[in-house]
């Protein structure tokens, strides 16, 4: 199966270079999340637009509004995602 390049117009999101691969944190950034929308919903075989919707739906704020940086639990977007697939 020949490999398709992806193409994006904006930078790598630092977290997807940077973080620890060891995967304890189950948290990426929401920019990282969404850079990768156009190759998770071309594996799951879904439309972009639903798996960006997925990813807002599972972004978290900051604690009190106030302590840490938005992210995204990937275990339970990944979740969410197969739940969609099944059904």
């Amino acid at each position: 199966m020949p490999f398709e390049r992806l193409t994006h117009t904006a930078p790598v999101p630092v977290d997807l270079v940077t973080a620890s691969g060891s995967g304890l944190d189950p948290h990426i950034s929401p920019a990282a999340a969404l850079y990768q929308t156009v190759r998770v919903a071309k594996a799951r075989k879904m439309d972009r637009d639903a798996v960006r919707e997925l990813v807002e739906r599972h972004t978290q704020g900051r604690w009190l509004g106030v302590f840490g940086e938005p992210r995204v639990n990937v275990l339970e977007l990944n979740l969410a995602l197969d739940g969609i697939r099944s059904s």
